[in-house]
């Protein structure tokens, strides 16, 4: 398939912070203190995902240039569902992002692609902002699986919603999630690329133009300015570097 050009200068760059299951309050003083000393590229969006239990906490004390999320919510607004929370109490408490479909959540507690994109339906509709996330296993990408995994990661999804305007696709190679392998940037692109052209063909050519297409897997303060460099890659989707001083040259790494 050859590469499809886009051009839309209007993407606005996002790098987003999954703190995952980390961090005490001691631990989230250290992390705003350097966020809040922190020069940032004001081109560029920065989120913070956050375990449900510190939102209120970390919202209160965040800069006002970092915007809060959560990492996961549930696919009805209430109901007898221990433990899970919804988009309307997100939405009651000032959060206005959420992350779905992170593949800890596909791989580690069993989410469906269907679940996952009843989630995301769900999320929007009642007025969240979405980090939507796909993305291969080890094994699918060297059985050359990797378009077909998420094309039908980003079908689902598709079948449930009809704007994509407060959507944004995070794709996360699996197999280069905490492991320390990252895509290259070419492969990294390829996949950005494709997913856009797949867009184009699928939705329409203004949302394959607009949508922005993250990158998460291993992203560091070393990797992070050449992978910007790529013209389908609209930011990050950041883990472990997010919790440390480096997280500051990732947000930075278009300048």
């Amino acid at each position: 398939m050859t590469p499809i050009r886009f051009e839309n200068m209007a993407r606005k760059f996002i790098v987003g912070g999954n703190w995952k299951m980390n961090c005490i309050k001691k631990e989230i003083d250290e992390i705003v203190a350097f966020l809040k000393d922190a020069l940032f590229d004001p081109n560029v969006e920065i989120i913070v995902g956050v375990p449900s239990i510190n939102l209120q906490y970390v919202k209160a004390i965040l800069p006002s240039n970092v915007i809060i999320s959560a990492q996961n919510c549930y696919k009805v607004p209430k109901g007898a569902f221990t433990g899970e929370i919804s988009p309307a109490m997100l939405i009651d408490h000032g959060i206005p992002w959420v992350i779905l479909g992170h593949s800890e959540r596909r791989n580690v507690f069993g989410e469906s692609d269907e679940l996952v994109a009843e989630k995301v339906a769900h999320a929007v509709e009642t007025g969240l902002k979405v980090i939507a996330c796909i993305g291969e296993q080890l094994e699918e990408r060297e059985s050359g699986k990797t378009e077909e995994i998420v094309f039908r990661q980003v079908k689902a999804i598709a079948d449930k919603i009809k704007c994509w305007d407060n959507i944004v696709i995070a794709y996360e190679p699996v197999w280069a999630i905490g492991t320390g392998r990252t895509a290259t940037p070419q492969q990294a692109q390829e996949v950005h690329n494709k997913l856009r052209h797949w867009f184009q063909k699928n939705i329409s050519p203004s949302v394959a133009d607009s949508l922005r297409i993250m990158y998460g897997g291993s992203v560091t303060a070393d990797n992070a300015r050449d992978l910007a460099k790529e013209k389908d890659i609209d930011g990050f989707l950041v883990g472990g570097a997010s919790l440390k001083k480096d997280f500051v040259k990732i947000v930075n790494a278009k300048q």
